[in-house]
């Protein structure tokens, strides 16, 4: 598919106003993508678990507009964030509706309010922007469903990430679960630049209600937004290399998803995650988002693993918080390994016990 598959054609039906709620997830990358070009294209293609727990739930009340406001070209909406007015957030949810305005015109005939609420510490390095903005999507996408009957849940669903990708790039991939991939990669059937899809092909077992544990080192905003870092890349003395790695990477994982393979997998998560930091580091400007206790929790993980031929491992986002990942067979052990040992290095002892999830749910 191209963008223009993706321009609303049809109106078979009129709304005057609708009240639409989704709850869609975050998600946590195994294979990174950081760096990209305009509008919202990743230097390398990704593949990510989706999450259950960690989910953003958004309302969006569409009211028809005046005949007179709606010649108007920008969008009108309002936006609550856990039940305050968040002029800030504006800005951001602003040049999404800019960008997506080409695909859905009949934004511009409504006036918007928009209440969000996260389940999770927001900027903290959870991918709230990856829920949000797909939350977003899901909602212009039940209108456009209300104005045109006739399209699919495919349709849907791809669209949808195709939309959220505008406002995050990391949100393509919370439409669906368990396993997604984004970015066009000669070995994943049906993958595109545009928009994600799911995993391809047979996963192993091994990898069925996989556990992802975060433990929240530090729950207040980042010191540098994704954004800035992704800018970053542009001129990064090792951005080609880190490119072609990460798609190597990706051919390897996809192998490892079917196989089962999760030693392997273990090595290359953990070092995805740690060249994405090293990626932070070697910039210029140059900036770091772990933390002291992101370290010291990464080498306790270590240890367990090595003393009790465990499975347990580890993956970053773009912040301090740590990702431990864990077969689902091994819950009971790790987890008293966490509440016992791992707490400690969390911000008052805060962790959300998290698995693989499914996607986007209406409410």
């Amino acid at each position: 598919m191209n963008t223009s598959d993706f321009i609303f054609q049809s109106k078979d039906k009129k709304a005057d106003n609708l009240t639409v709620t989704w709850q869609t997830p975050s998600n946590i990358a195994l294979v990174k993508y950081w760096g990209k070009s305009e509008p919202q294209i990743p230097k390398n293609a990704s593949v990510s678990f989706t999450l259950n727990n960690c989910h953003t739930t958004t309302k969006i009340e569409f009211t028809k507009r005046d005949v007179l406001m709606a010649s108007e070209l920008q969008a009108d909406f309002e936006l609550f964030f856990e039940g305050k007015k968040k002029d800030d957030f504006k800005p951001k949810i602003a040049k999404f509706f800019e960008r997506v305005k080409e695909y859905c015109p009949y934004i511009l005939e409504y006036s918007m309010v928009i209440s969000s609420e996260n389940s999770f510490p927001h900027s903290s390095g959870i991918a709230s922007s990856a829920s949000g903005m797909s939350a977003i999507a899901m909602c212009l996408m039940s209108l456009e469903k209300e104005l045109n009957p006739n399209i699919t849940k495919e349709f849907i669903n791809q669209k949808a990430s195709f939309l959220a990708r505008l406002g995050s790039g990391s949100a393509s991939r919370s439409i669906e679960g368990p396993i997604v991939v984004w970015g066009s990669h000669s070995e994943i059937e049906g993958s595109s630049d545009l928009f994600g899809i799911k995993f391809p092909y047979k996963i192993h077992p091994i990898f069925d209600n996989y556990q992802d544990t975060i433990l929240l080192v530090d729950k207040d905003e980042k010191q540098v937004s994704s954004t800035v870092g992704h800018n970053l890349m542009h001129n990064h003395p090792y951005a080609e290399n880190r490119f072609t790695q990460a798609n190597e990477n990706l051919e390897e994982i996809s192998k490892i998803l079917q196989n089962g393979d999760i030693k392997a997998f273990i090595n290359l998560v953990e070092s995805e995650a740690l060249t994405l930091h090293a990626m932070m580091l070697t910039s210029n400007p140059y900036f770091i988002l772990m933390k002291p206790n992101t370290l010291e929790i990464i080498n306790r993980i270590w240890e367990y693993r090595q003393e009790n031929n465990s499975n347990i491992c580890f993956t970053l986002d773009a912040g301090a918080n740590v990702h431990v990942l864990y077969p689902n067979s091994e819950k009971t052990e790790i987890e008293s390994f966490i509440k016992n040992d791992l707490a400690a290095y969390c911000q008052k002892n805060h962790y959300i016990c998290d698995s693989v999830g499914f996607g986007a749910r209406p409410m």
